[in-house]
């Protein structure tokens, strides 16, 4: 009895440590996040993408899409301040866990296992810009899913930082119906290569 008692305290001080964590990085994340409206830009982006894709007439949905563009350009660039002023964040409260769960602590028990939130953040504004930018010409339709996955995949690494891996995972499948590894598959290569060298798949 003693010792399912000990056991019911430790985990009961676990939980409560690791929620203390997770608040502390949701208060940082947004008191950065605060100063922009990216997660209003985002939101019509997606709506709008799904507007055109859903529109029958090809020169109603070129329209839809030439005026998304503006928001692509608002976003790449408000994403881009954003990391910039979140790269002069303290280094030690920038560190994310790889473990797939939230564990109190798992930050200085398993330094190695853990990645760099700012350089997240630099990865991700380099791919909603270069997505935005058109670089490879690619045609509207596969512009508007490849920064669909750009965008989800950073939302992906926010909710990673502010919870863990597998809480991230889940949202992105309650939400939109999309598995980590098919974002991971649908950005842009350059992308891809530079994220996975860093979170380490």
């Amino acid at each position: 009895m003693d010792l399912l008692l000990l056991a019911l305290l430790l985990s009961t001080g676990g939980y409560a440590v690791n929620a203390q964590q997770q608040r502390k990085r949701i208060a940082l994340l947004g008191a950065h996040l605060g100063n922009y409206q990216i997660e209003k830009l985002l939101e019509t982006l997606t709506q709008g993408y799904l507007r055109a894709l859903g529109e029958q007439d090809p020169e109603r949905r070129s329209q839809i899409f030439a005026l998304l563009e503006g928001s692509e350009s608002q976003l790449s660039d408000q994403f881009g301040r954003f990391a910039a002023e979140f790269a002069r964040v303290d280094p030690q409260l920038a560190r994310v866990s790889r473990l797939p769960v939230g564990l109190p602590f798992a930050l200085q028990l398993f330094p190695a296992a853990s990645f760099d939130m700012r350089q997240a953040l630099a990865v991700h504004a380099q791919g909603i810009a270069r997505v935005a930018r058109n670089e490879a010409g690619r045609a509207p339709r596969d512009k508007a899913f490849m920064m669909t996955a750009e965008l989800f995949l950073m939302q992906h690494t926010c909710h990673w930082f502010c919870k863990s891996r597998t809480v991230a995972s889940a949202r992105m499948v309650a939400r939109h119906q999309t598995p980590h590894a098919q974002l991971v598959a649908s950005v842009s290569p350059e992308t891809r290569a530079a994220y996975t060298a860093l979170v380490g798949h």
